[in-house]
């Protein structure tokens, strides 16, 4: 077979050969269209999972910041209120040592102008009214 006669093969063969080899440029210009689509798809569906991921941890750890705050913040109060309670105990311990001391000089002072009257008047001194009878007793002892 010449050339000449392979040309003229070719040729006439072209009108059937066109048709199949635009076929398969579609089809592979399709193929590679769904590659990249596909692909192109599984790419945003990961970004979108990473992204979905993301959003999930910074909600929790938002979650566990507000938390911890919200802890701290009570914590704080209740040292707040604790040092305010033991305060206010200091004070109405050192008020009732006060009111003990005072006790002890009111009952030895009336016990001192009892002694006052009994040596300064012939009469006998009188009894001390019950809230003090006892407290009077109980300081003899």
């Amino acid at each position: 077979m010449t050339e000449e006669a392979l040309m003229e093969w070719l040729t006439s063969l072209a009108p059937v050969l066109s048709p199949i080899f635009g076929m398969f440029g579609v089809l592979g210009g399709g193929l590679l269209v769904y590659r990249q689509t596909k692909h192109k798809t599984d790419a945003d569906a990961h970004t979108a999972e990473g992204t979905t991921y993301v959003a999930a941890v910074q909600t929790v750890t938002n979650g566990f910041t507000q938390l911890l705050e919200q802890q701290r913040e009570t914590n704080a109060a209740t040292l707040e209120r604790l040092a305010t309670v033991e305060s206010r105990v200091e004070r109405l311990e050192e008020e009732q040592r006060q009111w003990q001391r005072w006790k002890a000089a009111a009952v030895d002072y009336i016990r001192y102008l009892r002694g006052l009257l009994a040596h300064a008047s012939a009469e006998p001194v009188p009894e001390p009214p019950v809230e003090l009878a006892e407290d009077l007793a109980a300081r003899r002892s």
